[in-house]
């Protein structure tokens, strides 16, 4: 176990330079799909939240128009 410590804090301490050029396309990428994925988790939480309750609420006013057709 030592051993294998040792190696990776000696590939971490050891680094060179890549020079390598990353575009502005990139950049759009990692930001797109950023907000890909928290626009998917808000979207999730609103059906998991919505959905239930808009099936409550028509419960509701279901049941309050066949109490207004009892007394009519």
């Amino acid at each position: 176990m030592y051993k294998l410590i040792l190696t990776i804090l000696i590939f971490f301490f050891t680094t060179n330079s890549l020079y390598a050029y990353l575009g502005p396309g990139i950049g759009a990428g990692i930001i797109a799909a950023t907000l890909g994925v928290v626009i998917a988790i808000f979207a999730a939480i609103f059906g998991l939240i919505w959905f239930p309750l808009k099936k409550l609420l028509k419960k509701r006013k279901e049941k309050e128009n066949n109490k207004k057709k009892e007394i009519d």
